[in-house]
Order: C-alpha cells, then sequence, then structure tokens
C-alpha cells in the first residue's frame, strides 16, 4: 500500500503527539510500517513483533485501507455503526403508566408492589410491553418512586 505525504504526516503525528485512543495510534503504525512509498517493507512477521501486534491485525488494517479507497484517517478512526442501537421500549407513555400502576394500590392479598410484582401486572396491560424487573425499577429509580 502506498501512503501520500501529507497521509504519512498525519499519521506521525498521530503516533508522536496528543493523546489519542491506543486503538488508533496502533493502526496508525502500522499503516506507517506496511507504507511502500518510502521504500522497501519488512516481511509481516517482523512488522507484526516490532509493532506488538497480530499478523491478522495487519490484515485487517490493510484491508480497511483498500475498503476505505486509501483513505488513511478513515482506516485508523472507528468504524460507524451500520445498525443504529436498538431502540428502549420504555417510551414517556409507557413511563407515565408504569409510574401510575407503581403509585396505585397493590393488589388484594399483598402490602405493596414489588419489582416482581409489577413485572407480572406490566404483562397483563394490552398497552405496555413486556419488561424486565430490572429496567421497571431503574424506570422508578430514574424518577426517584419508592415502592411502598
Amino acid at each position: 500500500m502506498r501512503l501520500t505525504a501529507q497521509d504519512r504526516e498525519e499519521l506521525v503525528r498521530v503516533t508522536t503527539t496528543g493523546v489519542r485512543p491506543a486503538s488508533m495510534i496502533m493502526r496508525a503504525r502500522v499503516l506507517l510500517a506496511l507504507d511502500t512509498s518510502v521504500g522497501e517493507v519488512d516481511s509481516k512477521e517482523v512488522i507484526a513483533a516490532r509493532l506488538g501486534v497480530s499478523g491478522e491485525t495487519l490484515r485487517l488494517v490493510a484491508k480497511r485501507f483498500a475498503e476505505t479507497g486509501g483513505d488513511a484517517r478513515a482506516t485508523i478512526t472507528r468504524k460507524k455503526r451500520d445498525l443504529p442501537p436498538v431502540p428502549s421500549p420504555v417510551t414517556g407513555e409507557v413511563e407515565a403508566l408504569l409510574i401510575a400502576m407503581a403509585c396505585s394500590q397493590p393488589p388484594q392479598g399483598y402490602a405493596r408492589w414489588s419489582l416482581r410484582l409489577l413485572e407480572k401486572h406490566v404483562a397483563l396491560v394490552e398497552d405496555l410491553p413486556d419488561l424486565d424487573h430490572s429496567t421497571i425499577g431503574r424506570v422508578l429509580k430514574k424518577r426517584n418512586c419508592v415502592l411502598t
């Protein structure tokens, strides 16, 4: 792989100055070591031993460099997620219904609501998604609701 002079200068700056994530510095060092624009490159085993990385890391960084079209900056930075994170089932409306249930009278035979009892009753209500007792506890704790 060949780096431009500007890319090479930027990678040297990444590895020598400032505070950056260790993974970014490691990928920048790998790119600098695999650069053929400055002359003959050592074997992959020698490079891996010198940088303290595996041969697989060398292969993956070179592959990412090829996938980004030779963009060194895109190679050393984190990839964007392909899929967005899973949205929370707890919306404002669900939270309000959950708090209203927790503040209401407990069912007959119970002195107070527990998280597991709330979990059972949430499963019976059609408007609410099935929530785990730990999720219910997090919602109530966030709103400073005390089960009495």
